[in-house]
């Protein structure tokens, strides 16, 4: 079953839920003759994925997923050969050969009209002419979360930018958009999505609610809004967490909720990192290849900061009820070291924009802290 996120993902500009002025910015950007290459930058569930997307279709025609090539750089920063994936990417034809992604064309943007079917109207209202003389951009390269490319990586593809893009356009999105080199942000057209408004997370709350039939308590959607802190896909998470467990009439039962769907996530990675095991990888088979997932209490924090949508602060908060909590059973002086790490992790997340590294640094104290008081032998 799809998840309400995709759903109830926005089909035009106007059912973002951002600001008028930002939305004409995406608008502008989609219908421009010679489109630019985008960054989009924004905290935590605001809306880049769901705007990149819609453009994608704007400049691309009803066909665009065809054309529209994603990597997910957060994948590469945690994965052995990272480079090498990231060359094939961009090279398929391979690692020696002069062919890109960048350079390719596809014969798809110069017939708009040979696709049939419902294919959905074009989120600005009308599809983009074809203009005669003109090579329309018939491809999209989209770099999710940029800010975890590295600075190895950036300088290729600011010469692919420049030298064989003349069909391709970049996208990136990325938290922190002063991890991207000068040298490429200074090509893109910068859009940034600020933290969601709370009265448009409880409109757009209420609206996903009333399309599944959904009834809220009387000031749930408020709630929500509250616990979400800017982060619309959180706050729409939640109400499916709840309206899949039949609980979006207990008002009361919604802090209840949150904590314990993400305390035993916190849980599972506090016993993890003690036993030594923060970092392991399994193989998984996905769509017919072979891939290399996370796991152990790393893998727990991806749980907790993708799927959950949990800021570091909320995970630091997690941990803090389990460390104090009692269902941990821990040596009293292993407690208090381990507070003492998180403390020390609390005041670290203040100072820097790099929040996941100061929270996996406190994972390995904790393995440390593990291996010092006989509970993992690595």
């Amino acid at each position: 079953m799809a998840s309400w996120l995709s759903t109830h993902a926005p089909k035009r500009f106007d059912e973002l839920a951002i600001a008028l002025s930002i939305r004409e910015q995406f608008i502008r950007a989609s219908l421009a003759g010679n489109p630019p290459h985008l960054l989009i930058t924004g905290p935590a569930g605001v809306g880049k994925t769901a705007a990149w997307r819609l453009v994608a279709r704007q400049v691309l025609g009803p066909g665009w997923k065809a054309t529209c090539h994603v990597l997910q750089a957060r994948d590469l920063a945690r994965q052995a050969g990272a480079m090498k994936t990231f060359e094939e990417f961009l090279r398929p034809a391979g690692l020696q050969s002069s062919d890109t992604l960048a350079s390719r064309t596809s014969l798809d943007a110069f017939d708009r009209n040979m696709w049939s079917g419902d294919v959905g109207e074009a989120p600005c209202g009308e599809e983009i002419p074809m203009e005669f003389g003109r090579a329309p951009v018939s491809r999209l390269i989209v770099i999710e979360d940029a800010d975890h490319l590295g600075f190895r990586r950036q300088p290729y593809l600011r010469r692919m930018m420049e030298s064989e893009s003349h069909t391709t356009r970049f996208i990136f999105t990325a938290r922190a958009p002063s991890r991207i080199i000068d040298a490429l942000r200074s090509r893109m057209q910068h859009i940034r999505i600020p933290a969601i408004e709370s009265d448009e997370i409880v409109a757009t709350v209420r609206k996903v609610a009333s399309l599944e039939n959904i009834t809220l308590a009387e000031g749930m959607a408020e709630d929500l809004a509250h616990i979400a802190d800017g982060n619309l896909r959180k706050a729409l998470f939640t109400t499916e967490l709840l309206a899949r467990r039949n609980m979006t009439g207990e008002r009361n039962r919604l802090y209840e909720v949150v904590s314990e769907s993400t305390l035993q996530h916190a849980r599972r990675m506090i016993e993890l990192a003690l036993r030594g095991r923060v970092i392991e990888w399994r193989w998984e088979k996905q769509q017919g290849r072979n891939i290399k997932t996370l796991e152990g209490a790393m893998g727990q924090l991806d749980e907790m900061m993708g799927a959950h949508a949990l800021d570091a602060e909320d995970i630091v908060h997690q941990i803090h009820m389990e460390l104090v909590g009692s269902r941990l059973m821990l040596a009293p002086e292993l407690r208090n070291e381990m507070l003492d790490a998180l403390a020390d992790c609390d005041v670290s997340l203040r100072r820097t924009i790099h929040s996941r590294i100061q929270i996996e640094h406190f994972l390995h104290l904790v393995s440390a802290a593990g291996r010092r008081h006989g509970l993992n032998m690595s």
